[in-house]
């Protein structure tokens, strides 16, 4: 079909620079949702294309199983160096929902096979989204994305939704749950900082912190799906960074390869990769074609050199403050609510609650023509753009947001 869900033609997208997209007509569109939150470094980093060309001409693809390759090897050890200290094993993925399909597989065959084998369920938080595939679907809570594969679904632990801005609450009957059925509960999985897809709902890090607290005494597993938050989104490399704390597994991807290529990892402990050691019964019995693809390593070490040799975390800090600030100011609209921002990340609601909503949509047809393509969540409205944005290109794309919402908003007076 050449129309979207609302009937709208589509975006034909010919090339993409930096921000841009480039129309098949040639318009250039600033694009803000960094092509579903992966674009960390822009599109067409001259670095990326580089990689891709210098790998292209040794290999592009070969198993892992009883083998290896340079890139993956290489990777594996610069990811340990920038993970959370004490997640020194990885497992390559090709994907956000495969890291986490690996992360609950990982947790729950642990358990079966150290001991703890009435461990079979995993907790969650309200809200959360973690994948498309079975087991990230049951962990997650988006009810437009699940409702209709609710028979197929796994049975997830959950405290009830967040009410107004009272995370607290919903923390404390988390942790209750946890204690209540600690015999059961294999892991805990969270977005830390952030619920993406929920709507970019964002809670403090001193909840994060008590949450490791909590199941590090219940000696169960903290998971952190780090698929949209990691890799300097929102603000440090990890949004864990933010409590200061060390999940038992982490999930990466999406900026992980600079949404050049699929490709996702999953970090965790020494002490679980120690429980699958022993006979070759107790190995892990997981794999996908493309785990640590070449290509995809090779682009994924050349994003990690690219976050070195430009301080991209230390000079996204001027530009994450003017952000915040500029969405802030949108309060000053009638019926823009709740404005929020952490780190390269922002976000406010211009309507009722939920994601069938109409009024973000209306915002972004307007975006659309004045230059940026938005894609809201409902009528959650955000931004995520590359890391290292020119501030011209920031400015342009905020005062295109505030411009198409107050048309919208004041026109709906």
């Amino acid at each position: 079909s050449s129309d979207d869900h609302r009937g709208r033609p589509l975006l034909v997208v010919d090339r993409a620079e930096g921000p841009w997209l480039i129309t098949a007509d040639g318009r250039r569109v600033l694009d803000a949702s960094g092509s579903w939150w992966c674009s960390n470094l822009g599109h067409g980093h001259p670095r990326l294309q580089a990689a891709i060309a210098r790998q292209s001409q040794r290999v592009m693809h070969t198993t892992l199983a009883a083998a290896t390759h340079e890139p993956a090897a290489r990777l594996a050890a610069e990811l340990i160096e920038i993970a959370p200290d004490g997640l020194d094993r990885v497992f390559y993925s090709d994907n956000g929902s495969t890291a986490v399909e690996v992360a609950l597989k990982i947790a729950f065959q642990y358990w079966q096979q150290n001991g703890r084998p009435t461990r079979k369920r995993f907790l969650a938080l309200p809200g959360g989204y973690h994948g498309d595939t079975l087991g990230a679907m049951s962990a997650g809570d988006v009810d437009e994305f699940t409702d209709v594969f609710r028979p197929l679904l796994m049975d997830v632990l959950r405290p009830s939704d967040v009410v107004g801005d009272d995370w607290e609450l919903v923390f404390r009957e988390l942790f209750a749950l946890l204690h209540d059925h600690a015999d059961e509960i294999a892991g805990v999985i969270v977005e830390p900082m952030v619920q993406g897809a929920a709507g970019m709902r964002m809670y403090p890090a001193t909840l994060l912190a008590a949450l490791r607290e909590e199941t590090t005494r219940a000696d169960t597993f903290l998971i952190a799906d780090e698929v949209f938050t990691g890799l300097g989104r929102t603000g440090p490399m990890w949004a864990c960074d933010h409590a200061g704390i060390t999940p038992d597994l982490l999930c990466t991807a999406k900026g992980l390869s600079g949404g050049v290529l699929p490709f996702a990892a999953t970090l965790a402990t020494d002490r679980i990769y120690d429980g699958f050691r022993g006979d070759k019964s107790r190995a892990f019995m997981h794999g996908h074609t493309f785990c640590g693809n070449p290509l995809g390593a090779a682009i994924a070490r050349e994003v990690l050199s690219i976050y070195r040799d430009d301080d991209v975390l230390r000079a996204a800090k001027p530009k994450a403050a003017k952000l915040a600030t500029r969405v802030q100011n949108m309060a000053e609209i009638p019926g823009v609510t709740a404005p929020r921002a952490i780190g390269m990340c922002a976000a406010f609601e211009v309507g009722a609650p939920g994601y069938m909503g109409n009024t973000g949509w209306l915002i972004s047809d307007v975006a659309l023509e004045l230059g940026a393509h938005l894609r809201p969540l409902g009528n959650t409205v955000y931004v995520v753009p590359p890391l290292n944005i020119e501030d011209a290109d920031l400015d342009r794309l905020l005062d295109i947001l505030r411009e198409s919402t107050e048309r919208v908003l004041v026109s709906a007076e």
